[in-house]
């Protein structure tokens, strides 16, 4: 595996104000090669979004020297996500990330752990929640809300006023919030959404989507809540000849997504630079295990839009490589 330029960057920056290495580390504090750390995730393996966040978390591991594991349910389950934190936590670690899809799931996990001593840091999701839980930090998008009426409010200046959402993980908080901001921000011009709920199979997303916009033929465009659902769309918009009659957008973005938006297809995908959600709380937990110091802010990684062939092209190296 090759390392991304940012990094080896980012490590030399610790290295250059004394963190991470073994002559440095504080007495009685730990050697990195020593230090334990777990990711405990909501999204699935199969979630192309999530496999841009593991690249980060081994990119950090393959740094450091740490000890870093990563645990995920093998479908969207916040109540497995729960008991593999449970698991985690008894396994002692220095330090644990996790995502909030569901706060009360997470709720008690989260506060065991800080009762137990072990510094936890929210990404991806669940910044509110974990706030108030008192984590020592969040890496992750700006509200989820807030970028929906974003989303929403460029939508209504275009003209697009119906548009229906695509949810592939119902009862994941953070998608809920996208699809509710997306609503309020078309609301002012006289527009809305609708939700479909679907699972994250490619066959029953094209499935469920498809007969949603034979009953609805005013619907003027489809928003997927993540690349996971996304990628099936745009298959099935190719297949159905959609393109030029309905707009398409998205959260997060793919490599299927980015040639998409290069082909003039894609209005925009929303670039979440998940891959600092992996690698930047590692970071941050094994520095907070070697020298005792972490950043007191939240770090936000996003959204950014994609939403020119030029953009889309300069990102699409970095994708193809997992990185984006």
């Amino acid at each position: 595996m090759t390392l991304t330029t940012l990094a080896k960057s980012a490590f030399a920056g610790l290295i250059a104000l004394g963190g991470l290495s073994a002559a440095a580390h504080a007495d009685g504090m730990k050697d990195p090669k020593d230090v334990k750390i777990s990711f405990v995730v909501h999204g699935s393996a199969s979630d192309p979004y999530w496999s841009v966040v593991k690249r980060g978390v081994d990119d950090a591991a393959a740094l450091t020297g740490a000890q870093i594991e990563y645990y995920n349910p093998q479908v969207f389950d916040v109540i497995e996500q729960a008991r593999l934190l449970d698991a985690a936590i008894a396994a002692g670690p220095d330090g644990i990330a996790v995502s909030i899809a569901d706060a009360d799931a997470m709720r008690d996990g989260v506060e065991k752990a800080l009762a137990a001593g072990i510094p936890v840091i929210v990404m991806d999701s669940g910044e509110g929640p974990g706030m108030e839980m008192g984590v020592n930090g969040y890496v992750g998008t700006v509200s989820e809300y807030d970028s929906g009426v974003k989303a929403g409010q460029r939508l209504a200046k275009e003209g697009t006023l119906k548009v229906v959402c695509i949810n592939h993980e119902v009862g994941n908080v953070s998608l809920d919030e996208r699809c509710q901001g997306l609503n309020d921000g078309l609301e002012p011009s006289g527009g809305g959404t609708e939700v479909v709920a679907v699972t994250p199979d490619p066959a029953d997303i094209q499935r469920r989507t498809e007969a949603y916009l034979s009953a609805h033929p005013d619907v003027q465009a489809v928003f997927a809540m993540g690349a996971g659902a996304a990628n099936p769309l745009i298959d099935l918009f190719h297949d159905k000849e959609l393109f030029g009659t309905l707009g398409l957008y998205t959260f997060d973005i793919s490599p299927e997504v980015l040639d998409s938006v290069i082909a003039g297809e894609m209005g925009f995908g929303m670039d979440a630079q998940q891959y600092l959600m992996g690698f930047l709380p590692a970071l941050y937990l094994v520095e907070v295990a070697v020298n005792g110091i972490m950043p007191i802010n939240s770090t936000y990684t996003g959204p950014l839009f994609v939403d020119t062939p030029e953009k889309a092209q300069a990102i699409l190296t970095l994708a193809k490589q997992g990185i984006r």
